[in-house]
């Protein structure tokens, strides 16, 4: 497909567009479809169709508009009013009302700080396109800057630009995107693999999924760029099997992108080829790690292995492998379209652009934001998550998923950011984000998180498979109120050995959640040891005498 070609379908989808009185968009993403909005879409479209409307309404279903707490939720965009909670009864209320004023009832406010202090970059097209349609994505820029990179630039002009821009990976690490890639442009071997890992495990944590089930061929978009700049021909996405939906959209979005010839042989008329395959993986969070997500696409068990070698110069079936994540190929596209200096002056210093975080747990907004890196978690929890329901006290907030830290309510103020989190013995992660309340007990917390890690551990190495059950069964001694101080000395010195000494990033990060909630929350744990209490009454202890033997 030519740029004039491309440009033929956006003119034509604004077009029909154009034709339309009233358009309704129908959130369909997991969230809301776990609450029954197919159900609500069929019920408006059979509520137009009653009304002899239908040809003058577009209902349409789209990804995820962010404010999962509040659906299902559908927008009148000809209307500017955004719906929460409806149920297929509403349907003909709502069809009934758009000619005249809302719905008050169902209306959601949007003049609030969770839709007004957010910067979407990633997420700028969920919520606003349809996922299972090609033409819907390329009428709002789509594919534009695949053939710009493939007709204006060279694969050096582009890694210069992502370079330029300061993204980060946004799989955790924070590694710095063009130097990766620079690195597996420069790597000798052919042929050469583009990897997106979409292998999201951490308990809470949504963020992957609701890009690839609302805005699939963006991803698709960014890993084809970056195949063109670091000379790659084949590339796999590796997404969780508990994904389904998102899986039977990216299955629609390569088979749209093969026909319309933006995949496969000659993409926009060049010589440049490339192809994408999905691997499904089987729930093993430690395939999350590069080196055991490898192991799984060559039909391997999923266990890491010592690096170096890197994946970059060794990789999949030993050749030059570039692994990025959903989040870090979403940010690729805008970057080519607006420019380095523009994603630059976003963020801090050292954190360049947005950041997409999955916020759960106690706290009023629950769903999917994107806020600029350096934002305040005070900002986050309290402003855009709307603070702690009930009338509850924050306790603490903890990022990263099951192997990140705890943070306390003296650090809120704290900018979210690689640096500053990690100073606070926190990571960033993928973006999970959950808050917690007076209601929780910290060392049920990392107990429940240390459970999550042993589970997980592949078993390769005797620090990871030993030190993880060795940590949950002594957190099980504090919970129950049967350990000692020699007992919480000793848990704090396997931290020590199972954080350097483990072979990958699992173990090796594990013990977070019991160092941060030690450094921050250490009273708790001497209340379990020496008053065998649990101030928020999570932990039994009614079997503990008084004499600990």
């Amino acid at each position: 497909m030519t740029p004039e070609e491309l440009q033929q379908i956006s003119t034509t989808e604004h077009e029909q567009e154009g034709k339309y009185q009233h358009r309704i968009n129908v959130c369909v993403a997991a969230g809301c479809l776990s609450t029954h909005s197919d159900q609500v879409k069929e019920a408006l479209e059979a509520a137009a169709r009653q009304q002899g409307i239908e040809k003058k309404c577009k209902i349409t279903g789209v990804g995820c508009m962010g404010l999962c707490t509040a659906g299902p939720l559908v927008a009148v965009k000809s209307a500017d009013v955004l719906y929460q909670h409806v149920e297929a009864q509403d349907a003909p209320t709502i069809v009934q009302h758009l000619d005249s004023a809302p719905v008050d009832r169902l209306v959601c406010p949007t003049d609030t700080p969770f839709f007004k202090r957010q910067t979407k970059i990633v997420l700028e097209n969920s919520g606003e396109i349809d996922p299972e349609r090609i033409e819907s994505y390329v009428a709002v820029g789509g594919y534009h800057s695949l053939l710009t990179v493939l007709t204006e630039m060279t694969p050096t002009e582009v890694i210069d630009q992502i370079s330029r821009s300061g993204l980060r990976g946004r799989g955790g690490g924070g590694y710095p995107t063009g130097l990766k890639w620079s690195t597996v442009a420069k790597a000798a071997g052919s042929p050469k693999y583009v990897i997106c890992n979409a292998d999201e495990g951490d308990p809470g944590a949504f963020m992957d999924r609701s890009v690839l089930e609302s805005d699939p061929h963006r991803v698709l978009e960014g890993m084809t760029i970056a195949a063109y700049a670091v000379g790659a021909t084949e590339g796999y996405i590796y997404v969780r099997a508990e994904y389904p939906l998102a899986i039977k959209r990216l299955q629609i979005a390569i088979r749209q992108a093969e026909r319309a010839k933006l995949l496969g042989d000659k993409i926009g008329g060049t010589a440049f080829h490339f192809d994408i395959n999905i691997r499904l993986g089987a729930g093993a969070y430690v395939c999350g790690e590069e080196t055991a997500l490898m192991a799984s696409i060559e039909g391997k068990r999923g266990q890491p292995r010592p690096r170096p070698p890197f994946p970059a110069e060794h990789g999949l079936w030993g050749q030059p492998t570039l692994i990025n994540n959903v989040e870090t190929y979403a940010n690729v596209v805008p970057i080519i379209r607006n420019g380095a200096e523009w994603f630059a002056g976003i963020g801090t210093e050292k954190s360049k652009g947005t950041k997409v975080f999955a916020i759960a747990g106690r706290v009023e907004n629950t769903g999917l934001i994107e806020v600029p890196m350096g934002t305040t978690l005070r900002d986050i929890v309290f402003a855009i998550g709307g603070g702690i329901p009930d009338g509850k006290r924050y306790k603490a907030v903890q990022t990263g998923g099951p192997t990140g830290g705890c943070i306390p309510e003296e650090h809120l103020d704290v900018p979210v950011d690689y640096e500053s989190l990690m100073r606070l013995g926190s990571i960033m992660g993928s973006g999970g984000m959950i808050v917690m309340d007076e209601t929780s007990c910290m060392v049920d917390v990392a107990r429940y998180f240390m459970e999550f890690c042993m589970s997980e551990s592949c078993g390769k190495c005797i620090p990871c498979r030993v030190g993880t059950a060795e940590m949950y069964d002594l957190l099980n001694k504090i919970a129950q109120g049967s350990a000692t101080i020699e007992d919480l000395n000793l848990l704090e010195e396997l931290c020590d050995v199972v954080k350097y000494t483990s072979l990958c990033g699992l173990g090796q990060s594990a013990p977070n959640p019991i160092i941060s909630t030690l450094r921050y929350f250490r009273d708790e744990y001497m209340q379990h040891i020496t008053e065998k209490h649990c101030a928020a009454n999570v932990c039994s202890m009614a079997d503990v005498t008084e004499e600990v033997v």
